[in-house]
């Protein structure tokens, strides 16, 4: 067989060749040891020098960083410390020199003890500078490298220098001693090559088992007539993956060329599966493997087994009936494959749009060319499906190479006409297939242009299926083949069938979660306030930032919140509050807390007690709801929340702040400073029984105070010390800012870019009522002195343009007094504020309240504060810290409250 293909195997030829071989061999030792002496003599010059500055870096460094160095150089005689150590170091390391220096290059150690408190020779600046320098030199004792390195104190700074030396001459005799190694090891490759040699005729010999020619011939003879026999491909590879035989039934199966024996497996050109298995030489039993038109089952054994040489034995048997059975697996493999795909790459968000971009894209990249995916009107806002049997629609997603003018686009509506296939099983939930466009089978009535375009654009077969999860229609999905040259066929079809129905479900989960989400965002944001109210005490704007907003167009549901209320006398309270937590619990608290906060406000209590009073409102919450968990229903979560209240006062420009484990507020003062207010700081809302404390100051005119929820300051990459201490920088120096302005400064440079709290912010700039619009007065304890006040309150209302207001704010006056001169103790004092109401306050040293009576017709008393509640829009009372005030409002017309009247300078 090997005479047949060229490659006679003759025993002579192979020991002429091993005797070329052991020529070559030693020719090439011989060369490798001439190249190795030049190259030693031209390196060792070379080799020196770096060796002679390896030693001399490595000598100064481990000096330069040795304990106490830097105390050493400190000590009043560096010396005297450092010479002894310095010459023990400079004998153990054998290098000529080793000096230590001062960064001003002054010696304090030197071999010669005569040049110690000299100049050091050599540079120095790169070392002071914290580098390592080396450099060659000519001194007195001949070439030499010497390296200079830093001495590093505690302080991180250059303390000292250490310079460490070494002749070249020192370090070149190890070259020359390398040179009887190099014979050494020229002679000893001799040996092997020519012990090698000798090893290979050996081996050769017992591998033939000391058989003669003829019985050799006989043998090959034979084997040869069997392997050519045989109708099984057989195919020996060694261990290095070259092929040594190959039969003929082995070539016809592989189609091998003639001229294989002892190629790699590799370049024969088989398929790279084959390939691989011969190159591996793994152990196989009947492993299919397909080539070309054939499926082969592939028998693989080792021959190393029993002592043979290294490689595999492989046999080839043509299965080609298996192919269609093989066929039928793979499509059902593959079919598997993609709705496992499509399971984790359809569905990754519960939006309904982004759910149907998903399942169009993967449905024109893995199934047909182009996709189409339509959506019932009412599904697209949440709602349920509307039924019936034309359900209006709109195309909500395109995917695939859509040619112009022919599919409808996205955000066009739809509505299958009753006349076509489409109107008439997409309504009862079965899909239509259409495998041929072009023989216009009744699809077209839909739209007889539109139907001529696709076709026209090479569109010719097409699946529609129905979107339908829990018994309903959600919609329909159209897939339509133009590149690919097959038609849709009915397997095509039931795979379509699934992959829809799979994509239903993830679509209605997300029909589900938009209108749940959508009920509990109306419902958060008709807890938080739609305006800010009519008031004339601060400027105000807001921002309220719900977390993941943007997130496929839907925003988180928290508890952050917001308010600005009037109070009376002119007064505005500025509250914002943060509610631990997500969700409808979360909101749900927070609309109860802030309808608490109005009512409490309408009590007119100071801050400190309105904290305490919704901390018992938020313990008595979470009592509730943990007797409400109890059993076997999930126990609802402990609220937590926190709150900052304060009160405005435009008349004195006093502001009171109380907060309740909330962030401190910004004040922003009119000349550009910036600085955080030191409330104090109480517990949260819900721990009970901590007492809250108030931080009272003074505004003023056009200050801008910040009130803002952690959200703002705090996030996944920044902690709230950071964030408070960049939003002081990022507002403070600009006075000229309105509060429009300071909340978009403040978001731009704080706001990330998918927030994952809620961020309310609140920016009040303070305003000052003019003098001239109050008036005041002392009223004595004398009922006489209620014609008094009552008389300089007319000249106060007809200098104010108020004439008209005389007569109701006399009696209003009139009873109020009377009743302070009656029941209080202590000073009156009366005050007119004209604001957008006329307020009138009376206050005295008494903490009991009046109360409103109807008295009997016989009753000679008890109607003045009836009375009052009639002439008056509002009355109430409010106390102080040394009494109460008795206040009322009286609405006044447009004209009597312009701006520009005489007298008044407010606003």
């Amino acid at each position: 067989m090997a005479g047949r293909y060229g490659r006679p195997r003759s025993v002579l030829r192979m020991r002429t060749v091993a005797g070329q071989v052991f020529l070559l061999q030693v020719a090439i030792v011989v060369l490798l040891v001439a190249a190795a002496i030049a190259a030693l003599v031209l390196q060792s010059g070379t080799d020196s020098e770096r060796e002679a500055q390896n030693r001399s870096v490595a000598v100064a460094e481990t000096f330069a960083n040795s304990p106490g160095l830097e105390e050493a150089l400190k000590s009043p005689d560096p010396t005297a410390v450092l010479q002894p150590r310095a010459e023990a170091a400079r004998r153990g390391s054998q290098v000529d020199f080793l000096v230590v220096m001062s960064t001003h290059g002054i010696r304090y150690t030197h071999p010669l003890p005569d040049r110690i408190g000299k100049k050091f020779v050599g540079t120095i600046g790169p070392a002071l500078a914290g580098k390592v320098v080396t450099e060659k030199i000519t001194g007195t004792i001949g070439p030499l490298v010497q390296a200079v390195v830093p001495v590093i104190g505690h302080d991180g700074k250059v303390v000292g220098l250490v310079s460490a030396g070494i002749t070249i001459s020192k370090v070149s005799g190890v070259v020359d001693d390398q040179f009887p190694l190099l014979f050494g090891v020229a002679a000893g490759v001799l040996l092997l090559t020519t012990g090698g040699t000798a090893l290979v005729s050996r081996r050769l010999r017992r591998q033939t088992h000391g058989l003669g020619p003829e019985e050799m011939t006989r043998m090959y003879e034979h084997h040869d007539a069997v392997l050519h026999a045989v109708r099984e491909g057989v195919i020996i590879v060694r261990g290095d993956g070259r092929l040594v035989l190959a039969n003929d039934e082995a070539r016809r199966l592989l189609d091998l060329p003639p001229d294989v024996e002892g190629r790699q497996v590799a370049e024969l050109g088989l398929d790279p599966a084959t390939a691989l298995l011969l190159e591996s030489g793994r152990i196989v039993t009947d492993e299919v493997h397909p080539v070309g038109d054939r499926l082969l089952a592939v028998n693989q054994r080792s021959t190393e087994r029993a002592g043979g040489p290294p490689g595999s034995v492989t046999t080839l048997r043509d299965t080609t009936e298996l192919q269609a059975v093989t066929g039928r697996a793979d499509i059902a493999r593959g079919r598997l494959k993609l709705l496992y795909d499509a399971g984790a790459e359809i569905g990754t968000t519960l939006d309904v749009v982004r759910t149907c971009e998903e399942l169009a894209l993967f449905g024109a990249e893995r199934f047909s060319d182009l996709v189409t995916v339509d959506l019932a009107e009412s599904v697209l806002s949440g709602e349920e499906p509307a039924t019936g049997p034309a359900i209006e629609m709109r195309r909500t997603a395109v995917a695939g190479e859509v040619p112009d003018g022919s599919l409808y686009p996205v955000g066009e509506p739809m509505r299958f006409a009753p006349t076509t296939m489409l109107g008439t099983r997409l309504p009862a939930g079965e899909p239509v297939l259409e495998a041929d466009l072009a023989a216009f089978s009744g699809w077209q009535r839909q739209d007889p242009e539109r139907a001529r375009q696709i076709v026209a654009h090479g569109i010719h077969s097409m699946i529609a299926v129905p979107l339908r999860a829990r018994g309903v229609i959600l919609g329909v999905v159209l897939f339509w083949r133009s590149h690919t040259p097959e038609a849709f066929d009915d397997e095509d079809l039931s795979l379509a069938e699934e992959l829809v129905a799979r994509a239903a479900v993830s679509l209605d989960n997300a029909r589900r979660y938009t209108r749940e989400h959508t009920m509990a965002v109306t419902l958060q944001r008709s807890l938080l306030p739609r305006a800010l109210p009519d008031q004339n005490a601060v400027e105000a704007a807001f921002r309220y930032l719900p977390a993941q907003a943007g997130i496929g167009g839907l925003g988180g549901v928290g508890g952050d919140w917001f308010d600005i209320i009037p109070l009376p006398g002119t007064r505005v309270a500025l509250v914002v509050g943060d509610v631990v937590g997500h969700g409808l619990h979360a909101a749900a608290t927070m609309g109860r807390l802030r309808t608490a906060v109005h009512n409490f406000a309408n009590l007119d209590v100071p801050p400190d007690e309105l904290l305490w009073h919704l901390d018992e409102l938020v313990t008595r919450i979470d009592q509730d709801e943990g007797a409400e968990g109890t059993g076997n229903g999930p126990k609802a979560p402990v609220t937590g929340a926190t709150c900052l209240y304060a009160i405005y006062d435009p008349v004195t420009g006093a502001c009171t702040m109380a907060r309740a484990g909330h962030v401190q507020p910004l004040l922003l003062r009119p000349d550009g400073s910036a600085e955080f207010v030191e409330v104090p700081g109480g517990p949260p809302l819900g721990l009970g029984g901590m007492p809250f404390d108030t931080c009272r100051l003074e505004l003023p005119e056009g200050s801008r105070l910040v009130l803002y929820t952690d959200g703002l300051v705090e996030d996944r990459a920044r902690d709230i010390d950071e964030g408070m201490a960049l939003l002081r920088r990022t507002l403070g120096g600009d006075p000229g800012r309105t509060p429009e302005d300071t909340c978009e400064a403040a978001l731009d440079a704080l706001l990330p870019d998918h927030p994952a709290d809620d961020i309310a912010l609140l920016v009040a700039r303070t305003r000052r009522l003019a003098a001239a619009q109050i008036a005041d007065w002392e009223v004595p304890a004398d009922p006489s002195a209620v014609a008094q006040v009552r008389a300089a309150a007319v000249r106060k209302l007809i200098e104010w343009g108020l004439a008209d207001e005389a007569f109701t704010t006399e009696l209003i006056l009139s009873e109020l007094v009377t009743n302070a001169i009656r029941y209080a103790s202590g000073p009156i004092h009366v005050r007119l504020i004209r604001d957008s109401s006329l307020i009138c306050e009376v206050a005295d040293h008494s903490s009991t309240s009046p109360h409103l009576r109807h008295a009997a017709t016989t009753d000679e008393g008890g109607r003045g504060l009836f009375l009052i509640a009639q002439l008056a829009e509002r009355w109430g009372t409010r106390y102080t810290g040394d009494g109460k005030v008795i206040w009322t409002e009286q609405a006044l017309a447009d004209a009597d409250r312009d701006p520009q009247a005489p007298g008044d300078h407010g606003y």
